[in-house]
């Protein structure tokens, strides 16, 4: 013969159709005080016979008159300060190198719209000297308005072809 376990007799609490709200709620409850319990602990400031001040977290023992001081709850890595402030610091580096990078970044791109449109403009120079047949005045270091005969303008194509290759490539 086996042994059986005896028959389940019902609950009445369980035929209750609040049952399932009632203990959600009763959970939802606990779980607050259990959160609010440390947040809520007072710190009491007091001075004893001696003169000393004490603080404590428990109320002064008899009639001595406290004062409740609210102080935030400790980190819970106590490290936490040196942590933020060393994330902190990280971030303001990476920030200064971003920002310097665009910076260096912005004067390559101007200087190389400089250095092409310089370029631009000596390749028209070159073109005026080369081609053009009419006759080209240069102005000397007086301001004056001097004849290019064709020596000096061989000399001024060579100059400006120079120019070029260093500067342009081409």
């Amino acid at each position: 013969m086996t042994p059986t376990s005896p028959p389940l007799a019902r609950c009445p609490v369980r035929s209750s159709p609040r049952r399932p709200a009632l203990v959600r709620g009763t959970c939802v409850a606990a779980a607050w005080l259990l959160l609010a319990g440390p947040a809520a602990a007072a710190m009491y400031k007091w001075t004893d016979a001696n003169g000393s001040v004490v603080y404590s977290d428990h109320p002064p023992p008899g009639n001595i008159k406290s004062e409740v001081v609210n102080t935030p709850p400790p980190p819970a890595n106590p490290n936490a300060a040196k942590d933020l402030a060393s994330k902190e610091s990280e971030l303001r580096k990476r920030q200064l190198e971003r920002t310097e990078a665009a910076q260096k970044a912005e004067q390559t791109r101007a200087d190389a719209e400089k250095r092409q449109a310089a370029c631009v403009q000596a390749r028209g120079r070159l073109k005026v000297l080369v081609e053009e047949q009419a006759a080209l005045y240069a102005v000397n270091e007086r301001g004056e308005r001097v004849y290019m005969d064709s020596a000096a303008r061989r000399k001024e194509v060579e100059l400006q072809e120079k120019w070029l290759r260093e500067n342009c490539g081409s």
